[in-house]
């Protein structure tokens, strides 16, 4: 059994400050996984070894509708989370940061997804899911807020989403309307191997939709994988087996160095910005927010290079900031904070 709960006097909920969805000219809704991650209260430890946790929201999609919102965006979140005290959690976590949250829908039987995530000592990241099944994979695409889907001026997605039914039934419908209601479609796959059943099931699932979306992010390694081994730094091979007819721009985030950017018109780097890593933990998703709200604020930057320039300059920098704080939601910077960080350092 699902419930709808409807976000009508609910304290738990938000959407605009006139109570209206914001219009469609400059709203952002991010569609997926919200949950909470475990992460051991000290550094360079395995999972077993960590003496203890502490608990902080997570998910890529509820992580950029946050950065665009921090940044003096419209932003809003679709996505299931449990009738639990941690999914009752998060909604107000999104209501807080200014995220529209009313397309979130609470489940009764499945709980909240967990995710215990460390980062070892030898660099390596390793992740333990508990969601057997968890209440983002049993979203329905009855339950999908579609007003609010039809008012996105862009339609951020992942791949998560679409590994299991029903959700991946309710994120193709959503997919569908945004892009018939003129939105710009945008997907970060976000490859995590341990919840597929197979690699091979990833590499056809996340290229299932490859050929709809507008804009791309994509990492390195997902490049790697992606392509069956090929060099990730390879223009031709970007260009060849990923770039498809109708993608506006794919951009390669590479960290501290910056980020490689194509569209049918030209390609580049743009550098990055340098700063002392604390944490790495949501760098990717504050890039994401970052470009967004500059597209959606103004979608003829894919034919300005110097105005893209810009805007892949200024989510550069939202990386950057984030990795110097603990956390992905808490480190997220402001506009404010990223302008004063850019004349800084290019002065």
């Amino acid at each position: 059994m699902v419930e709808n709960h409807a976000s009508g006097g609910n304290k738990y909920f938000s959407s605009s400050a006139n109570g209206e969805c914001p219009i469609k000219n400059s709203l952002v809704v991010c569609f997926g996984e919200m949950l909470i991650d475990f992460v051991p209260t000290v550094g360079g430890v395995s999972l077993a070894e960590a003496p203890a946790f502490k608990k902080a929201p997570g998910g890529a999609p509820a992580n950029v509708a946050v950065g665009i919102s921090r940044l003096g965006g419209s932003s809003a979140f679709i996505g299931k989370v449990g009738d639990d005290e941690f999914g009752y959690m998060l909604a107000d976590i999104l209501k807080q940061n200014n995220v529209d949250n009313s397309g979130m829908r609470f489940d009764h039987d499945a709980r909240t997804a967990l995710a215990f995530v460390t980062l070892r000592a030898d660099g390596e990241r390793e992740f333990l899911f508990f969601r057997h099944p968890s209440a983002d994979m049993c979203l329905h695409e009855s339950e999908l807020d579609i007003n609010l889907v039809k008012k996105a001026s862009i339609f951020h997605y992942g791949s998560i989403s679409l590994i299991e039914e029903p959700c991946r039934s309710a994120q193709l419908a959503a997919m569908n309307i945004a892009k018939k209601s003129g939105s710009i479609l945008s997907y970060d796959p976000n490859l995590r191997l341990p919840l597929w059943p197979s690699a091979e099931a990833a590499r056809k699932g996340i290229m299932s939709v490859w050929d709809q979306a507008d804009i791309i992010k994509i990492s390195e390694d997902e490049i790697s994988f992606l392509t069956g081994g090929d060099d990730p730094y390879d223009d031709n091979v970007v260009l060849q087996k990923l770039f498809h007819p109708t993608l506006k721009l794919l951009v390669v985030p590479e960290g501290s160095v910056g980020c490689r950017y194509y569209t049918k018109a030209f390609k580049g780097r743009v550098p990055g910005v340098k700063v002392k890593p604390v944490d790495t933990t949501g760098a990717g998703d504050a890039f994401v927010g970052g470009m967004l709200s500059s597209i959606a604020s103004d979608s003829k930057i894919f034919k300005d290079e110097k105005q893209l320039r810009e805007a892949l300059l200024f989510a550069n920098a939202c990386g950057a900031l984030t990795v110097t704080e603990r956390g992905a939601i808490p480190a997220l910077p402001t506009k404010k904070a990223v302008l004063e960080y850019l004349a800084k350092v290019t002065a």
